[in-house]
């Protein structure tokens, strides 16, 4: 995602990029940059009702509305603030109630130019179960995909964790592992923060043989055999379909994407 969407939101609150869906895998920074945009609202739009919850909490609410016979009150919550931030909004995929009360909730934001910004950890086309009308909204508004951190990306961002810790390391050390954690972010700080507690409890000062012991199990993680089984395993988790209906011969909407 380019930083100048989440700038252009706070900055046009509703009437750009509306709804902003973001999407991407696990550990890639989504809840931070929700944050970090939810943050940034209320700074430049104090006077604004600002709202981030996760989709499970949000059905979690609606649970609770629903038993206690609370729901105008629940409505009117959701249905009167100014920008509604929801992460891991996948959560709510197959849940029929919780997508139905979503769907008006997002009908009523959207008309009246309220902000809407949406994460989940696949594009709105990928998540098997959600309602198509529900889908057509997300789509209708920007996509945004948050991708691997690429080489420059991962040193810049252990600088600032090193410089968040007052925690120094030599260049080389510092290379080395930018260079070998690649997956995501919090893997990338999780090895950091491995390094730092071992330089520490040991008192000694990390070298690139020191740091290669250490990260060796992370670093060097057996790679699975890739052939058609696997692939179709593999495909079936992240879309959470069965195997079966992947090599059926249905054609249902769900299934065609992920094929």
């Amino acid at each position: 995602i380019r930083p100048s969407a989440g700038r252009a939101v706070t900055k046009h609150l509703g009437t750009l990029y509306n709804p902003l869906f973001i999407y991407g895998g696990v550990g890639l920074g989504k809840t931070h940059l929700l944050q970090a945009i939810g943050n940034e609202l209320v700074k430049k739009h104090s006077s604004k009702k600002i709202k981030y919850l996760s989709s499970e909490k949000y059905t979690s609410e609606l649970v609770d509305a629903i038993s206690k016979k609370g729901m105008d009150t629940f409505k009117n919550k959701y249905r009167k603030i100014d920008a509604l931030i929801i992460d891991d909004i996948h959560f709510i995929a197959g849940k029929e109630k919780t997508q139905e009360e979503f769907f008006h909730t997002f009908n009523s934001l959207y008309q009246k130019n309220k902000q809407i910004i949406i994460t989940s950890d696949r594009p709105p086309k990928a998540i098997s179960t959600l309602e198509e009308r529900l889908r057509s909204r997300f789509e209708g508004g920007m996509i945004a995909d948050i991708s691997y951190p690429d080489l420059e990306t991962r040193t810049a961002i252990l600088k600032s964790k090193l410089k968040e810790k007052k925690f120094k390391i030599s260049d080389e050390v510092l290379s080395y592992i930018a260079a070998n954690i690649q997956k995501n972010i919090r893997e990338l700080e999780g090895a950091l923060n491995r390094l730092i507690a071992f330089s520490q409890i040991n008192e000694i000062t990390l070298d690139l043989k020191t740091t290669s012991q250490i990260l060796s199990k992370i670093i060097s993680t057996p790679k699975k055999k890739t052939n058609l089984k696997n692939i179709i395993k593999e495909v079936a988790e992240f879309y959470d379909i069965k195997t079966n209906d992947l090599v059926d011969h249905s054609r249902k909407k769900e299934l065609v994407y992920p094929r």
